[in-house]
């Protein structure tokens, strides 16, 4: 089965603002995003992409459009079933507000059980993104077969319950996983089990070195801006 690229959009204007972005439209890259943007065609150079499926929201196009200027014979297929999670209520809000929501307590320890108010579950939003890689993995073996790779440029929670499922892990751990703006996650498909082969890969260590402020031990809702 194939070899699935994740591709976490550049970051964008609401993650440098703090913002829940989710389906707020408007929302494009930053200027450092549109340059992680720039620097993903060199990246995937090696690999012989089979087809690309994105969010259709503006930032994960975005992302993927340097991309697709390098290689013009793929186009891009949009699946909203691969966009980010439906928050509803909390759409457009500052993450510093939310943090004194109750709700924000289950999402971070008990995500299983959140729903966000006007919009859905955490796990209506894993079991719709899950189910779009199974048919996507099935497309694409039978276009171009079994060694074939093909990429889906997504947002974080999205591509953390994804590893998630391809681990076993339940969705009460999925915030564990970090995946930063623009890094590169992949999942082998095989008959009987998924293999992660990377995780949130950017290439760029900065994210690790020792901060002024140390890192909160809450997960960062829809992803965070990564390294400062």
């Amino acid at each position: 089965m194939p070899t699935l690229i994740l591709v976490r959009h550049g970051r964008s204007t609401a993650n440098t603002a703090g913002l829940l972005a989710g389906w707020t439209p408007g929302v494009a890259l930053d200027e450092r995003g549109a340059a992680q943007a720039a620097a993903l065609p060199g990246r995937l150079a090696e690999l012989p992409i089979a087809e690309v499926v994105s969010s259709p929201l503006q930032r994960c196009q975005e992302t993927i459009r340097p991309l697709l200027d390098a290689r013009p014979e793929l186009r891009v297929h949009s699946d909203d079933r691969i966009g980010e999670a439906h928050y509803g209520d909390w759409s457009g809000r500052k993450l510093a507000e939310l943090s004194g929501e109750p709700l924000m307590e289950v999402v971070q320890t008990h995500p299983s059980a959140a729903a966000f108010p006007g919009g859905e579950s955490m796990r209506a939003m894993q079991t719709r993104a899950a189910e779009a890689v199974r048919e996507w993995n099935a497309r694409v073996e039978r276009d171009h077969g079994g060694d074939a790779v093909y990429l889906m440029c997504s947002h974080g929670d999205i591509i953390k319950s994804l590893v998630a499922d391809a681990l076993g892990l339940h969705l009460d751990l999925f915030q564990r996983i970090s995946v930063e703006p623009c890094s590169i996650t992949a999942i082998r498909y095989t008959r009987l089990r998924p293999f992660l082969v990377r995780l949130g890969d950017t290439g760029d260590f900065t994210s690790l070195a020792p901060r002024e402020e140390p890192p909160a031990g809450d997960a960062t809702v829809g992803g965070g801006a990564g390294a400062p």
